[in-house]
């Protein structure tokens, strides 16, 4: 997702978007954990969009 599509979004939709995608991240981390997954980079992605996520609610605030 890019900043511009960050942008775009609502605050209700921003809040609801970090949600699921502290989720995603959550299930990741239990996933690694278990057995190593396919592709690891994917949660340094989720981080980096929930960080995202996180700048525009507080630039919003």
């Amino acid at each position: 997702m890019k900043n511009t599509d960050i942008k775009a979004l609502k605050k209700e939709e921003l809040v609801a978007k970090l949600s699921s995608e502290k989720e995603i991240l959550a299930k990741l981390k239990f996933a690694n954990a278990i057995a190593p997954i396919e592709n690891p980079m994917k949660i340094r992605q989720t981080k980096v969009l929930i960080a995202r996520l996180n700048t525009e609610l507080s630039s919003r605030a």
